[in-house]
Formats: C-alpha cells, sequence, structure tokens
C-alpha cells in the first residue's frame, strides 16, 4: 500500500489525510503542536463554546458545505440573520454594508446604499466602470490596482478595504484577485464591467447568503474530522515539528527521518520545523449582560473603513455573535451577548489582558452606538493568530497546500485541498 506523509495538522492537513486515507494511502499526519486544527479552534468564555479562530465560510460552490455533509453535519450548516453587517466611515458614520456587492465590490455603483457611503461623486467615478470596455484592466492579477482602476479610490478605500482587511487581514493591494475571488476577472470580461462580473457571480451563487457556519462552532469540522481520521487509521502524531522535507522524506527536529511515496505540506516551516511567524492578528472576545444591545443596533457587525480622524478607536472589525447566529443567541443568556473584535497584532500585544478587555469595551460601544459599561462584563478572551502566511518555495516533488497557496478562507483553502488530493491520487494509480 502505497505511503503519504502530511506535515500540518490545521484544516488544510486533516483534509488531505482523510482524502488520501480514503484513497487507499497509508497515511501519517505530523502536528507541532499538541492540539489538531490550527487557526479553527474553540475556547470556552462565560460558560459559551466560542470559535476562536474561523467562525463562517464562504458558501460560493458549496465547498465547504459538501464536505461538511460528508463528515455527517450537513443538517448542521446555519445560515447567519440577513439583516446583514454595518459600515464606519473615515468621518465616523455607520451606513449598512451595500447588499450587492463581493468582497464590497459594489454590483450597483449608483445604488442609493453605495452612494451612503462614498458619496455621490464617488459612487459616479464607480459608475464610469460601465462605461470602460470589458478588457480594460482583465490582465491585472492585483485587487487593489484592478479596483482603483476600474471603479476609483473611494470606493476601493471605502468599501473594499474594509472588508478585505476584515476577512483577510490585508489591504486590497496586498490581495490576488483570481484568489479571493476566484472567477471575477473572467466574469468582468465577459459581462462588460466589473460591477456587471459581480452580479453575475452573485446571480450564480447558491441562493442565501453569501457566508454560512456551523451550529455549535466551525470547530465541529476539526472534530468530525479527527474522528474519521482514527475510523480510516491515519497515524496522527502531535508534537512532532519538522525541520526538513523532501519529495519523499520529512526529517523532525528530533533527528526521526520518515519516508514516504508522497510528502505534502500543509504549514509554512522555518528551517527549525516551526510555524513562521508574521505580523499578527489579536481576537478579543467579550460577553457581556446588555439589554441595550438586545435590538442589534449595528446588525451582525462592523467594518471599520479607517478610524475616525480624531478617534481613539483601534478595532478593525466587530462581529455582534448573538445577532449573528441564532444558534448562538439560544444558548446565551437573556439579554447576553457575544461580542468578538479584531485588531492588529502590533497594536493589541502592548496590552495587558486587562487593558485590552477596556479598549474593546470602549471599542464595542463606539462600533455600537451604546454605552457598554464594565459592570456589563461577564468575561473576556483574547486570541493570538499569526496572519496568513505569504506564499512558499516550491520544493521539488513536493505538494505545498494551506493558505499561503490557495488563499484565505475555508472555502479557498479546501477548494485547493480537494484539487491537490484528486491529482495525487490520480498521479499514484490509487
Amino acid at each position: 500500500m502505497p505511503n503519504a506523509i502530511v506535515v500540518g495538522g490545521g484544516i488544510a492537513g486533516l483534509v488531505m489525510a482523510r482524502d488520501l486515507a480514503l484513497g487507499g494511502l497509508h497515511v501519517t499526519l505530523l502536528e507541532a503542536s499538541d492540539h489538531l486544527g490550527g487557526k479553527v479552534a474553540r475556547h470556552t468564555v462565560a460558560g459559551i463554546d466560542l470559535d476562536a479562530g474561523a467562525e463562517s465560510f464562504a458558501t460560493r460552490r458549496n465547498t465547504v458545505e459538501d464536505l461538511a455533509k460528508q463528515l455527517g453535519l450537513g443538517a448542521d450548516v446555519a445560515r447567519p440573520n440577513p439583516r446583514g453587517a454595518w459600515l464606519l466611515t473615515a468621518e465616523g458614520l455607520a451606513h449598512p454594508m451595500p447588499r450587492t456587492g463581493i468582497l464590497g465590490i459594489p454590483g450597483i455603483a449608483l445604488a442609493a446604499d453605495v452612494i451612503e457611503v462614498v458619496g455621490f461623486w464617488g459612487a459616479l467615478r464607480g459608475q464610469l466602470d460601465a462605461l470602460m470596455f470589458g478588457f480594460a484592466g482583465s490582465k491585472e492579477r492585483n485587487l487593489g490596482r484592478l479596483v482603483r482602476r476600474r471603479m476609483g479610490r473611494r470606493v476601493l478605500e471605502r468599501l473594499v478595504a474594509p472588508v478585505t482587511l476584515g476577512i483577510h487581514s490585508r489591504h486590497p493591494d496586498e490581495l490576488d484577485v483570481d484568489v479571493v475571488a476566484p472567477g471575477l476577472r473572467a466574469a468582468m470580461l465577459s459581462t462588460g464591467s466589473l460591477s456587471n462580473g459581480v452580479r453575475s457571480l452573485r446571480e450564480s451563487a447558491p441562493a442565501g447568503t453569501a457566508v454560512s457556519g456551523l451550529v455549535g462552532g466551525i470547530f465541529s469540522l476539526v472534530e468530525a474530522l479527527t474522528r474519521d481520521l482514527e475510523r480510516f487509521g491515519v497515524r496522527v502524531r502531535l508534537n512532532s515539528p519538522v525541520a526538513a522535507i523532501s519529495a519523499s522524506t520529512a526529517t523532525l527536529v528530533d533527528g526521526q527521518t520518515l519516508q514516504a511515496d508522497t510528502v505534502v505540506l500543509a504549514a509554512p516551516l522555518t528551517a527549525e520545523g516551526a510555524v513562521a511567524a508574521t505580523a499578527a492578528i489579536v481576537l478579543a472576545t467579550l460577553v457581556v449582560d446588555a439589554p441595550e444591545l438586545d435590538a442589534a443596533p449595528r446588525g451582525t457587525g462592523v467594518l471599520v473603513a479607517r478610524p475616525p480622524v480624531g478617534s481613539q478607536l483601534q478595532a478593525k472589525a466587530l462581529t455582534h455573535g448573538t445577532a449573528k447566529w441564532d444558534w448562538l443567541a439560544a444558548r446565551a443568556a437573556r439579554h447576553r451577548h457575544v461580542l468578538r473584535l479584531s485588531y492588529d497584532g502590533a497594536v493589541a500585544e502592548k496590552f495587558t489582558d486587562s487593558e485590552l478587555r477596556d479598549l474593546a469595551l470602549r471599542d464595542a460601544g463606539v462600533l455600537l452606538g451604546v454605552a457598554l459599561t464594565a459592570t456589563s462584563v461577564v468575561e473576556f478572551a483574547r486570541v493570538h493568530w499569526s496572519a496568513p502566511a505569504d506564499r512558499p518555495a516550491p520544493i521539488e516533488g513536493v505538494t505545498v497546500i494551506g493558505e499561503g497557496v490557495a488563499g484565505t478562507g475555508l472555502a479557498a483553502v479546501i477548494a485547493q485541498v480537494r484539487l491537490e488530493s484528486g491529482r495525487l491520487l490520480k498521479n499514484m494509480g490509487a
């Protein structure tokens, strides 16, 4: 029986190990830490089990939902509250996010909800996209340059940047269109404009919202995948950092070398075998008793275009979890709310836990337009994550998967894993 080594036990490594085992390979999974799941993690705050990492997934192509069904979680797929999120502008004004966009790129530039955010002249500049030829910018893979060329600076900075910073932790100028919005350039070329391309992709997407979650949290995926790995005989080795790999070997930090017919790298490595360090993201979770939040004054959350001038606001985004997910609201006590704020790691790491709690409470009040007091806080938690890794250097004969290659988000990562696992199994005649 052919054998495979998968290095990294995040969601990419888990899905790859499962696929290869189902294809008839003997699989060993090596994970440097003492747990599986990577950035799909869980923590308990105020007695409520919450996602400590990803809390939703893109619904495009049903990639994640199909996996959930294969894992027996199909009935747990949950849609968020349709009221949607809001946007805080640099002028300190809060507006509902326009509803016809992709990554903030509007499908109708002159729509009233777009004009509210970018102003009439910004929307008019965005509408010029419809007067350009479809091929103008169609070869541009940089998201920021594409939107700036087609729709102008205001659409880019006031609509697109807040979304990509909130979802991908990167400005549009740092993102590849084909990774974060697959098919958008082709749709623009075929429909004649970027806005038409956005509408075309939205119309062809599955019915419902652009994201979904799972009852109980996204970590349910890790639990189900772990059960399957055990059932299919995958050998899982925790606390096993890898120092070096080749097309047929994985050498652990302790000097042990494992042989395999194929090696898959599912986590970026340093020479010492640890996950490469990049700029950090800090998530601050507040569980508060606040009846004034029962009406969800800012929908399911708030994205920040840029901190208003003169403001002390530090958060990049806020998710109102109990307003977003009915299942979570049902598990929380009456008038109890779960708020999660995201911060740039360079900012948040300066603060102690108590200082960050106070900052998060103040920022939440600003973003939600509600005065929240320290006495309302039931419990606070902080989680530190590395930012998405850069694309790793290719290693001859090694299959590389994960967000460094596929882009950020469960849908992108899982789709790339499925493609690569199918290719590997076909090449090995499995």
